[in-house]
């Protein structure tokens, strides 16, 4: 028997802050920074568009205005994810 889950996800997931070098994201009790450097796509949107994220799944972020995905782990080692191919 598989047990389906009930309810949307209530996690509530906002940017709490932009500067000139990144944004925060603020998570359950979770405070990422995205460097612009490693993250481009911000950088220069509108503040409103990079307002509007939302975590469908947990740990899974996606901004609908710019048609960015990222997971956590990409958030935390971005190194791991290279933008280019090498």
């Amino acid at each position: 028997m598989s047990s389906r889950r009930l309810g949307e996800h209530t996690s509530k997931v906002e940017v709490t802050n932009v500067s000139a070098h990144g944004l925060w994201l603020l998570t359950d009790d979770r405070e990422l920074f995205l460097p612009f450097d490693d993250f481009p796509w911000f950088r220069d949107a509108p503040i409103g568009k990079v307002l509007n994220v939302e975590e469908p799944t947990p740990g899974h972020f996606f901004w609908p205005d710019l048609d960015v995905d990222l997971g956590i782990e990409s958030i935390e080692q971005p190194e791991r994810f290279p933008l280019e191919a090498r």
